[in-house]
């Protein structure tokens, strides 16, 4: 059995000793934040926070019920969206919209305001990944596209072990491609060029088609060994190697008749550092290893060691570029992505610290604290913010008064921390339905915070099957994507950012790329993006942030902004429209062939999220793709199913034993599994039915999926885990 976790008391507070000596000796020394005024003011604002904390969530409990009972009293009747819109309103779900008005954050880095590109979401609980994603900022598009399937293993091109000319060749050839497309010389193609360039009195002797791409330059012993140019903002940094020692540097450099060793393009512009969806953090301890990743990335600290290939590596923090500018002066550009951090929502409570009732406090509150005193030690040094300005992501906001809350929440921590008001700025995920359709109240509240909206589809999408769970059985998971409502969420999304005026003072995001071994698909799909005016989407490696920063540089955003607000805004009664398919026209083997997809799924998360503390991980689907899985895919597959059981579309017979099927799919692609090193050794689902966590927590999660609050899976995944810390 697991120790019993110790506790300290202090003021009405029960805290952890793991949590309270974190506090006290590695995140408040050099603060100027004195220990007894940090818990004597964490201790206020529990007591007096947690009551509107339940409150909110008790609206949340008691608007599901009424429009549960709604659709079960029309039920059979003709859907009168007038009058469904008139319940919305009656109950507060659908709030009145106020007047116009633009947003007046301040203090905001240029990354937010004015450079468009890729956004990384990251663990913070993985060092290795934070150290990568946060380096990410400048990534080799050599090495990118090297191990990409954009290049196509023909004709002798194949990846291998080793390196291969052939395909480095290709490489090459298709950087030319890009630096033609985005850093056009005059008359000729940069597949022509033979000449070593040179720069002299700040002249660069390239024809360039536009002068201005040129900004700075380096030189080592009189030698060009850099050229930086900038396309939409984003730089792109050549680099010459004309030291005469290509094979030990970079292979592909000899091939090349101009010497490039590689091009950098600027990349992951921010990163989210996450507390919330992608990690498996259910007490003090799971926190406290977040925290102090935060807290050292804070600091400049962080540091990972391990071994590859059988070398011993230690990665750090990247400094920042220095060069020297086109007209001979100091130029420094930033290193390291801008590092937001995701707090986690209102719904969930961590036994980290118990409040004087025995309740556990409200973990969002907690976040709050601890994420923003962090920042403190990055106020002096200024490594990531210049403008001493925390952001917080904010997620799983229902609606405007839950958004008040937050404020709330932010002007308490200010108080405390002794920060000037509104220095702790927000991002608010669009990802809940009560949210969507009152979007631009949502910002009104939190006008002087605001940097950032976005888009989840997932999420959004388990939150719509849940909200109208009675209505009917819902569509295919795979039609969901193009039925009427989600299209006009993501417009709406971008509609309300521009009008409020985000355009060139704060992000409009977009979601996921879910598939980080499709390069090629994402490179042809995903510059939908930046055409539909998103500043910034995410990408799941910094391989794909340094491909998907191609599309930025094809599109400029801020010109599509100026198309986007002459169209006409999307439609409420298009956001409100339910994917409901009343006909169940399915056939027994579509049914069989979702309910599998959807099982494969939830166990694919779940075994690693219940057994191994793996909140994030890319999960091998039905047909073998890696997927990246997180709790908010877990909470559409997982509300699917459960909506199709409770709409007799499926039994609970068929579902468990497809659960059973799909379980021993899942045991064989994880044992065959090798990415996982480091972590607690797999432990088979399949002939241990009666006694895995894993899988008893990933039926619960179907079988009682439609009482699950907001159809969350956090509550059912965190009980399990515990349940599992303690054997």
């Amino acid at each position: 059995m697991k120790k019993k976790e110790q506790f300290i008391k202090i003021y009405d507070l029960s805290v952890s000793k793991i949590l309270y000596k974190f506090v006290n000796n590695e995140l408040l020394p050099g603060t100027g934040i004195a220990k007894n005024h940090f818990w004597s003011g964490l201790n206020k604002t529990f007591h007096r926070l947690a009551p509107k904390n339940r409150d909110l969530l008790e609206f949340r409990e008691k608007i599901q019920k009424s429009i549960d009972s709604y659709h079960l009293e029309k039920k059979g009747k003709k859907f009168h969206l007038k009058d469904y819109k008139n319940f919305l309103k009656k109950i507060g779900y659908l709030k009145k919209k106020g007047t116009n008005f633009k947003i007046q954050t301040k203090n905001l880095d240029t990354e937010i305001t004015s450079v468009c590109g890729p956004q990384l979401v990251c663990p913070v609980s993985n060092a290795r990944f934070l150290l990568n994603a946060a380096n990410a900022r400048w990534v080799s598009l050599y090495d990118s596209l090297y191990g990409a399937n954009i290049i196509p293993e023909t004709k002798g091109a194949l990846k291998g072990t080793t390196y291969n000319p052939i395909r480095g060749k290709k490489v090459i050839e298709y950087s030319r491609d890009i630096l033609d497309k985005f850093v056009p010389l005059k008359n000729l193609s940069w597949k022509k060029l033979n000449l070593i360039p040179d720069v002299k009195n700040g002249k660069v002797n390239l024809d360039l088609k536009y002068q201005k791409q040129f900004v700075g330059y380096n030189k080592k012993k009189n030698k060009l060994t850099s050229l930086l140019f900038v396309n939409n903002n984003l730089h792109i940094d050549i680099i010459f190697d004309q030291s005469g020692n290509l094979e030990i540097n970079n292979p592909e450099g000899n091939q090349d008749p101009l010497k490039i060793h590689d091009i950098y393009l600027e990349s992951a512009i921010s990163t989210i550092c996450d507390h919330e969806d992608s990690v498996a953090a259910v007490d003090a301890e799971d926190k406290v290893i977040g925290y102090r990743n935060w807290l050292s990335l804070m600091k400049g600290s962080l540091i990972s060691k391990f071994k590859k290939n059988g070398k011993s590596i230690i990665r750090k923090l990247n400094f920042d570029r220095k060069y020297k500018s086109f007209n001979g002066k100091k130029l420094n550009l930033h290193g390291r992505s801008l590092l937001l951090n995701r707090n986690v929502g209102h719904l969930m409570t961590n036994p980290a610290i118990l409040l004087k009732d025995g309740s556990e406090c409200p973990e969002g509150i907690l976040d709050a604290f601890i994420t923003s005193a962090a920042c403190i030690h990055d106020f002096k040094r200024q490594g990531n913010s210049r403008n001493k300005s925390i952001y917080i992501v904010k997620p799983k906001m229902h609606g405007p008064d839950e958004c008040a809350f937050t404020d709330l929440i932010f002007s308490n921590v200010e108080k405390v921390l002794k920060f000037k008001k509104n220095q702790i700025l927000c991002g608010i995920m669009d990802e809940e339905r009560r949210t969507s359709i009152n979007l631009k109240e949502c910002i009104r509240i939190l006008k002087k915070r605001v940097f950032f909206i976005n888009t989840g589809f997932l999420d959004r999408t388990g939150d719509e099957i849940h909200t109208s769970m009675e209505t009917g059985p819902m569509i295919l998971k795979g039609q969901m994507k193009l039925s009427k409502w989600i299209k006009a969420y993501e417009n709406n999304n971008v509609d309300v950012g521009l009008s409020c005026g985000f355009s060139g003072k704060a992000q409009v995001g977009k979601g996921m790329w879910a598939m980080p071994d499709l390069l090629k698909e994402m490179m042809d799909q995903k510059i939908s993006h930046p055409l539909s005016g998103a500043n910034c989407a995410w990408v799941p490696s910094p391989t794909a942030a340094a491909i998907h920063a191609l599309h930025y540089h094809e599109i400029s955003v801020f010109d599509k902004h100026k198309e986007i607000k002459k169209r006409k805004h999307a439609n409420l009664d298009d956001l409100l429209n339910i994917p409901v398919n009343l006909n169940q026209n399915w056939s027994k083997e579509v049914v069989e062939k979702e309910l599998k997809n959807n099982a494969q799924g939830i166990l694919g998360y779940v075994v690693r999220w219940i057994d191994q503390s793996v909140g994030c991980s890319k999960v091998p689907d039905i047909d073998g793709i890696g997927l990246m899985e997180d709790r908010a895919t877990c909470r559409i597959s997982s509300q699917h199913v459960a909506n199709w059981l409770h709409h007799g579309v499926c039994s609970k017979k068929q579902v468990l034993e497809i659960m059973k099927k799909m379980a021993k799919v899942v045991d064989y692609q994880n044992l065959k599994d090798r990415s996982m090193k480091g972590q607690d050794p797999y432990q088979p689902m399949s002939g241990n039915f009666d006694k895995s966590i894993a899988f008893k927590a990933a039926c619960d999660l179907i079988f009682h999926g439609k009482y699950q609050p907001s159809g969350y899976t956090e509550p059912l995944l965190h009980f399990n885990r515990l349940m599992k810390k303690s054997i």
